[in-house]
């Protein structure tokens, strides 16, 4: 099975999932994404059609946040590139998620799991490694994540993780995660104006 998007994966795993434990009422409670508007709080990288905070959404008291990648929130001239070192994608990656469970009454210990993709640079005149030299890039890349990752929460409250090697990651980045985290922090009700 040919799996063109992301998004489109990530919506084949979830409708799966929600077989597989029985809730299509999951489904049914949340609105679409309006088109062409970015979730609350998202802010547009400049990046094309990708946008930091798309899809992300608080149900039932959890936040579900997706795409956060190295360039999110950060204007275009501010972007990292694939031949930047990875540490430095790793390190805005957990700062625009740091910001944006924020902006959603979550705390970084708040979050329930995280799944992180990793991904080789892919640019012309860097040579893509093969074999066991591949595997020895990803095991690097693994290792310097782990050593940035850990300072993010405190000791003990890492979430659930898993990490996986892909082919691309869109926006120029080398890493991005998708996960959930609990609310602790609900945002106050907006009040409507006079007259409404």
């Amino acid at each position: 099975m040919e799996i063109k998007t992301r998004r489109s994966f990530f919506a084949k795993m979830a409708a799966m999932a929600a077989v597989v434990i029985n809730s299509p009422k999951l489904f049914a409670e949340q609105a679409p994404p309006s088109v062409g508007s970015p979730a609350p709080g998202a802010q547009s990288g400049g990046d094309g059609p990708r946008r930091s905070g798309a899809g992300n959404h608080t149900h039932n008291g959890i936040y579900y946040f997706s795409g956060t990648g190295s360039n999110d929130g950060y204007p275009k001239d501010d972007h990292v590139l694939v031949t930047d070192p990875f540490e430095k994608h790793v390190t805005r990656t957990m700062d625009a998620l740091k910001r944006s469970v924020e902006r959603a009454g979550c705390t970084m210990d708040s979050i329930i799991n995280l799944q992180v993709f990793l991904c080789l640079p892919l640019a012309d005149g860097i040579p893509m490694p093969t074999g066991k030299a591949r595997f020895d890039a990803h095991k690097a890349q693994y290792d310097a994540l782990n050593k940035i990752y850990g300072t993010y929460f405190s000791p003990g409250k890492a979430p659930s993780r898993a990490c996986m090697a892909l082919e691309w990651i869109p926006g120029d980045s080398l890493i991005e995660v998708v996960g959930s985290a609990v609310v602790v922090t609900p945002a106050a009700p907006s009040t409507p104006p006079a007259g409404e």
